[in-house]
């Protein structure tokens, strides 16, 4: 479990605002996308185990790159463009048809008819998450959607968190983040804000001892704060 801090057991309705991240958090994108890496090494004979990768998860390829590592192990250059192109296609491709992470829907309408403003913080580009948002009919949730472009740095950064809520006029103090990796949650803590994390299968294998609470299901994360 993540460590325990006298901020950390608040209940959720003690937040003026709660954020989100979005791939992870919203929908399991980041399976289909890591399996596609996988693919791409393994077509080069070498594996990507989830320890080294997820170092990118939450930020980007500035932070640690699978290009690169691919480009260190084989000791070659390669067409990315064209590699994109495919990986695109293949991640489109399983996350044809997903919805939202089990536990997210009752999560958001929990909040929601507790009037608390919500709002989605990401790394990845308004064309991604906002798509994916109307197609699952979820931006009526969120008062703002803050991503890559919004703010000078994205996470681990603080900056857009710290945009979020600007935008959402509350303290920083007084703001819950959910989030699914390390780079998310110190991105978080860096703002000055609650961390709580609820990893998955692309995360799991991570410490979160750096998260303010730690939750193995949106289920569990609604059962507390629906007892708080």
């Amino acid at each position: 479990m993540g460590r325990s801090t006298p901020q950390s057991t608040l209940p959720a309705a003690a937040f003026d605002a709660v954020l989100f991240d979005f791939d992870g958090i919203i929908v399991d994108t980041e399976w289909a996308i890591y399996e596609s890496w996988c693919k791409t090494f393994h077509a080069h004979g070498h594996a990507l185990p989830l320890e080294i990768y997820t170092r990118c998860i939450g930020s980007d390829f500035a932070t640690w790159s699978p290009k690169t590592h691919l480009e260190e192990l084989t000791g070659g250059a390669f067409d990315w463009h064209e590699i994109d192109q495919i990986r695109n296609g293949e991640i489109m491709r399983d996350l044809e048809g997903a919805g939202a992470i089990p536990g997210i829907p009752e999560l958001l309408a929990h909040f929601r008819d507790a009037r608390v403003p919500l709002a989605v913080v990401s790394s990845s580009s308004h064309r991604w998450v906002d798509g994916w948002l109307e197609k699952l009919q979820l931006v009526p949730l969120f008062a703002t959607t803050v991503c890559r472009g919004d703010a000078p740095r994205i996470k681990p950064a603080p900056d857009l968190y710290l945009e979020a809520a600007r935008r959402l006029g509350v303290e920083p103090s007084a703001t819950l983040v959910i989030e699914d990796s390390l780079n998310g949650v110190r991105s978080a803590k860096a703002a000055g804000m609650t961390a709580w994390a609820v990893p998955n299968r692309v995360t799991a294998c991570l410490d979160f001892s750096e998260a303010d609470r730690l939750f193995s299901s949106f289920a569990e994360m609604l059962q507390a704060v629906a007892a708080g």
